[in-house]
């Protein structure tokens, strides 16, 4: 059995040890490292080459928004989970825009690691479903108070169907082959979405799958 790799990244030695224990229970997923600040992460990852990384997002050295944006621009291969005590948008937000795959509260991490890991392997998007609660119901919320239509509503079918395979990681390519479409149709529908949403880029895109309900 192929074994998914996985590098921790925490400066708690006992925070490290509780997720290796999580990840070695499961006999398809091993630890491959464990880094105690951001730019030893770095030069692991570099090294070692994980599938996955496990990381605070308040690293010593080199903070973990910092750290993932080195490690995923040096290889976009290497998926990122970043662990946060802070469920808000910003925090969200910006790990996303470091490159990082899934967004885990360490106070769910015990039920909801593995799930991440295997997700993010498998090149999904994984959030900790509070962060998703949160999320959605600060969008709830604007949209009262604004008196706003739901954004979404405006999409067509195709368009909904192409920003959930996006939103999932899925490539222009991977979405033209699923969908039987041109990767330039694919382009237009998502500059449509994005156009339509008032969207800046994926990573907005995909906090916007999120709070909607469209991925978890």
């Amino acid at each position: 059995m192929r074994k998914i790799r996985v590098l921790l990244a925490d400066d708690h030695k006992l925070i490290r040890g509780g997720l290796r224990l999580l990840v070695e229970q499961q006999p398809d997923l091993t630890v491959v490292g464990e880094a105690n600040d951001g730019r030893e992460t770095v030069a692991l990852a570099k090294t070692l080459k994980p599938e996955v990384v496990v990381m605070d997002i308040g690293m010593p050295s080199l903070n973990g928004i910092e750290a993932a944006l080195q490690i995923t621009q040096a290889n976009p291969e290497i998926s990122v989970v970043m662990l946060s005590m802070h469920s808000d948008e910003s925090y969200v937000l910006r790990a996303l825009k470091s490159g990082a795959k899934g967004y885990l509260l360490k106070d769910s991490a015990e039920s909801d690691l593995i799930k991440a890991v295997h997700a993010v392997a498998d090149g999904k998007s994984f959030f900790s479903p509070a962060v998703s609660k949160v999320l959605l119901d600060d969008y709830v919320r604007k949209l009262k108070r604004s008196g706003a239509e739901d954004a979404y509503d405006l999409l067509t079918p195709r368009e909904r169907e192409i920003l959930q395979l996006v939103a999932e990681g899925k490539s222009n390519k991977d979405v033209a082959n699923l969908l039987n479409l041109s990767v330039y149709t694919v382009e237009t529908h998502r500059s449509n979405i994005m156009e339509k949403l008032n969207l800046r880029g994926i990573p907005e895109l995909i906090l916007f799958a999120v709070r909607r309900g469209i991925i978890s």
